[in-house]
């Protein structure tokens, strides 16, 4: 299991476990994160808040999974970005795709002023 999760009104709020988001976890992270949108979320917001290391095969699961959500109107947030990680998605215009918070409470803010 790389992500621990817990759900709210179909609001998930999903903590990468690993330090190393890599190719070693790239293929459960994807399988996981659709697992929860056929379940029935209606937004995931994903922690980032343990990861210190990101690399390419992580980021194109992450991009599988929202490529899967977009038709479903189903949304992805991402959180807790370390200066790293945030940096390498600013980079690589990643930030321009996800919405990125500070950290959960930024991002469930934004729903109740939705």
């Amino acid at each position: 299991m790389i992500l621990k999760t817990r759900e709210t009104n179909r609001v998930v709020m999903a903590t990468i476990l690993p330090v190393e988001a890599s190719l070693a976890n790239s293929d459960p992270f994807k399988e996981e994160m659709i697992s929860l949108m056929v379940q029935g979320a209606r937004l995931i917001i994903v922690s980032f808040e343990n990861v210190n290391y990101i690399d390419s095969s992580f980021l194109g699961s992450l991009v599988v999974a929202l490529k899967y959500a977009l038709p479903r109107n189903i949304d992805i947030y991402l959180v807790s970005l370390k200066p790293d990680v945030h940096n390498l998605l600013t980079l690589i215009r990643m930030d321009k795709v996800f919405k990125i918070f500070k950290d959960y409470d930024e991002a469930t803010a934004t729903l109740n002023n939705a």
